[in-house]
């Protein structure tokens, strides 16, 4: 069966990209129910406790003939959620580009990622397994969708226009990650008297953050607009796929015409995993060693979200009056001062976790929107879904060198401790590396328009 190929669409005046970018900010919206909800608050904990319970007082678990600790079952299961999205990741962008069919594909993944998360639900009496699958199906789901909506950047937004609309988009995201949250915590505290237990709320909490995920992307869809791509009228599905494979492989090879632009991605390879696996690992550091109830943790993550709505754009207006670089290096000095100062937290001390989440809360989003928003400016135009597949290789979620560290400490040393403080070379050799790249040349070897600050 012939794919039709996608509209010609040439309507790119002001007021065309202002309605593509409101729209495209409600992606951005409804996917932050999966990392703020999912990964940051319930999972974590929840399917460790899982774990746990089928243990029965055993050290280990058994996944699949290995033996491994039920406190380190969640770290491993991001890790190899990470490995299967640096093989996924890029051939959807590939065929993103190659078929030009960027919104029906970022639909098809959001909504594979949202109804494996609704069945969350099901996870439940010791079901640790189940719990792990589905996550991998989630969580690949979300960074394949991810790639192709960040690919729309460049598109709806010029390049003067990019710092700004990347960081509304992740502001947006904190107010609906946050919203959601919000009805999360009062079902939470006022659990028994809905005549739920805690496992119970947790599910639904989990299973409703899917619905919230597959419901809002209808917005966006109906919102943003193709444009024509490489592929050929009246092409099959199998030879698009086979298409966006060689393509690809092209991409690959091209990289190595753009050395800048694979050491900025290098260096958000290592940064970012260091603040993905610190977003991810927070609840169950919490949890774990802090020895905060879940009332605590719902609480400052809550706070977190809606204080990163103001980091998010605080920062975007400091890149406008300093440049994106400089201040993303600030943060990065910052997350470092983060870790090193979550390895001290006294246990049982709401006030200090609180304060931590504030100075996490004012970098979080910046930190993010800045590189998006950066890396469109060092790509060549026309490829944007397949080398944001590869920057998304690290962004949210794809946290493959900095969970199996993570894993690594905590299944050597069991100190949750020490697993957080293995963090700080991430932000380390990430800044450096960083630091070292000349991005005004890497724009211009891209084929792109310097922008005034950068």
């Amino acid at each position: 069966m012939a794919v039709p190929s996608p509209p010609d669409v040439s309507d790119d005046s002001p007021a065309a990209r202002r309605r593509e970018q409101r729209g495209w900010y409600w992606y951005d919206w409804a996917n932050s129910a999966f990392p703020t909800t999912v990964l940051t608050v319930f999972l974590g904990p929840y399917l460790t406790d899982i774990a746990e319970t089928a243990a029965a007082g055993a050290p280990y678990v058994d996944v699949l003939g290995f033996d491994v600790r039920p406190s380190a079952y969640y770290s491993f299961v991001v890790g190899v959620a990470a490995v299967l999205q640096i093989v996924l990741m890029p051939i959807a962008g590939a065929l993103a580009d190659h078929t030009g069919r960027k919104k029906e594909l970022m639909g098809f993944f959001a909504m594979v990622g949202a109804a494996a998360t609704v069945c969350f639900w099901f996870v439940s009496d010791g079901r640790y397994l189940l719990g792990g699958a589905l996550f991998l199906v989630a969580n690949v789901g979300f960074a394949c969708a991810f790639v192709i909506y960040n690919s729309f950047l460049p598109e709806i937004a010029t390049p003067a226009e990019r710092d700004r609309v990347s960081g509304m988009g992740w502001g947006f995201g904190y107010l609906g990650g946050g919203l959601l949250l919000a009805v999360h915590l009062v079902l939470f505290l006022r659990a028994e008297s809905f005549g739920l237990d805690g496992g119970t709320a947790a599910r639904i909490a989990l299973s409703s953050a899917g619905l919230w995920w597959g419901g809002f992307t209808i917005i966006p869809l109906l919102r943003l607009r193709n444009r024509r791509a490489a592929a050929e009228r009246g092409e099959t599905a199998g030879r698009a796929v086979a298409g966006s494979f060689r393509q690809l492989g092209r991409t690959a090879m091209e990289l190595r015409r753009y050395p800048l632009t694979l050491a900025f991605l290098v260096a958000y390879l290592l940064y970012n995993d260091g603040v993905q696996t610190v977003i991810s690992f927070s609840a169950t550091y919490a949890d774990k060693e802090l020895g905060l109830d879940k009332t605590v943790q719902i609480a400052a993550i809550l706070m977190v979200q809606f204080v990163a709505f103001g980091g998010a754009l605080l920062l975007s207006r400091l890149a406008s009056l300093f440049g994106a670089k400089r201040v993303v290096l600030a943060a990065l000095v910052a997350w470092t001062a983060v870790v090193c100062v979550a390895y001290f937290l006294p246990k049982g001390s709401a006030t200090a976790f609180f304060a931590l989440g504030f100075a996490i809360a004012i970098v979080m989003g910046g930190t993010q929107a800045l590189s998006r928003s950066l890396f469109s400016h060092v790509i060549p135009r026309g490829k944007e879904a397949e080398y944001y597949s590869l920057y998304e290789i690290s962004d949210k979620g794809s946290t493959f060198l900095g969970s199996f560290t993570l894993g690594l400490a905590l299944q050597l040393t069991d100190s949750y401790r020490l697993g957080i403080i293995s963090l700080v070379i991430f932000f380390i050799l990430g800044g450096a590396l960083l630091a070292a790249v000349n991005l005004p040349k890497a724009i211009r070897e891209a084929g792109n328009e310097v922008p005034e600050k950068v």
